[in-house]
């Protein structure tokens, strides 16, 4: 399952020749029993057997799991859910061992989807599972959340713990979906404080949001001191996207990135929404860009999908004319509640030393039963890493075969 702005995020950041400076990997799928670490085993049963030809069969579990809608249900979206969380399961375990300072799924930061619920076209929640893999080696977790809607379903996961901050810079009012996310809500019982909400109007531009970002950000990792960093970089808050509402530029929004790398914390970095797709993929190899700190030409290379980034062919976006309701009283009155809302911690939480749990379920089975000609599939060879050598700028580029984003 390959969604469009996945692919040409994918062949974009191919045609800028970006993957030379990474490692490149293929996800395990994740097994039922990871995504069960976070999701009611009954829900994730229900999405593995769950399809288009047999949904008719289940209305009720439909409408308990909140699937139908704007959680469709269609063809593979079980083996679509193990792809995009076990690539960021397996990016927490490469920070954990230290094989890497950074870790990129582009196809992660599905962020509303609940333990027992599907939501905002988000089915298996990512982020969670891979904050959860952080937290067997890391005591303190930062979450940061620049998609245009709140991340609700991963400050849900962690409203009652200190050992992870969320914070979420998102659209609130008006009805905006999902509707939550109030300056107000700061988490609770041993999480309070260590939910932070900076709800925004329409309009917001560069300057008042990056400004913005930087002091809530800065004030956070000085009271917070997270060990890891987790940043979802969801593109529907960029200008002219066609479910957001706010006037970035790619400019803005890759700015955001920057500002997180410059604390030299381990980062795991993923998706998120955004749904003009030829934007996304812009946004996503701008900001792989920024984190390989590799300067990209504007104008945009060859490469498979060149006829949707015309009539320009560029890589940057300008801001957008919406008109900013988000007034300079109103950002500053926003401000003084996160910062006063930060005051209320006294430390940083510790916690005590445990004996780390595995990473690795591997079902048994007995190999002597398996038929021969079924004991290796492609899946099974895309769980290996893939090598610099095994790359290639033609031809035999192996990138039709992928099932990750970059």
């Amino acid at each position: 399952m390959k969604p469009h702005r996945l692919c040409m995020t994918h062949h974009l950041v191919l045609s800028y020749g970006l993957y030379k400076k990474m490692e490149i990997y293929r996800p395990h799928k994740a097994y039922p029993v990871e995504l069960a670490q976070f999701h009611s085993a009954d829900y994730v049963e229900f999405l593995h057997r769950i399809s288009p030809n047999t949904q008719p069969l289940f209305a009720d579990e439909l409408a308990r799991y909140n699937l139908g809608e704007d959680c469709p249900v269609f063809e593979n979206l079980f083996e679509f859910c193990q792809i995009y969380a076990g690539g960021t399961i397996d990016a927490a375990r490469r920070l954990n061992h230290q094989l890497c300072d950074i870790a990129i799924n582009w196809a992660g930061g599905l962020h509303h989807a609940k333990k027992s619920a599907a939501s905002g076209f988000c089915y298996i929640n990512d982020l969670v599972l891979g904050i959860l893999e952080l937290l067997k080696y890391h005591a303190r977790v930062l979450y940061i959340d620049i998609d245009v809607h709140h991340g609700d379903g991963v400050e849900e996961a962690f409203y009652f713990t200190d050992r992870v901050m969320t914070v979420s810079f998102h659209k609130y009012g008006d009805m905006f979906f999902p509707g939550t996310g109030d300056v107000k809500d700061i988490g609770e019982r041993e999480g309070k404080y260590y939910a932070i909400n900076v709800p925004l109007k329409d309009g917001i531009d560069d300057a008042n949001f990056t400004r913005l970002f930087k002091t809530i950000i800065s004030k956070v990792v000085e009271t917070y001191l997270p060990s890891v960093i987790v940043l979802q970089c969801g593109a529907d808050s960029l200008a002219g996207d066609r479910l957001g509402c706010f006037n970035l530029s790619i400019e803005g929004h890759s700015e955001c990135v920057k500002f997180v790398k410059k604390f030299n914390l381990p980062l795991l970095v993923t998706g998120g929404g955004g749904y003009t797709k030829e934007n996304v993929a812009r946004c996503w190899t701008v900001e792989t860009g920024v984190l390989l700190d590799a300067e990209l030409p504007n104008e945009i290379p060859e490469n498979d999908y060149i006829k949707y980034f015309a009539p320009d062919y560029t890589l940057k976006i300008p801001n957008g004319s919406m008109e900013n309701l988000n007034s300079k009283s109103y950002l500053s009155t926003i401000k003084v509640q996160v910062l006063e809302s930060l005051r209320c911690i006294q430390h940083a939480p510790g916690v005590q030393m445990q004996e780390v749990p595995p990473d690795f379920y591997i079902p048994d089975f007995d190999e002597d039963e398996q038929n021969p000609d079924e004991r290796v599939d492609q899946h099974t060879h895309d769980k290996q890493i893939q090598r610099d050598d095994e790359y290639y700028d033609g031809d035999n580029d192996n990138d039709h075969n992928m099932d990750e984003g970059p």
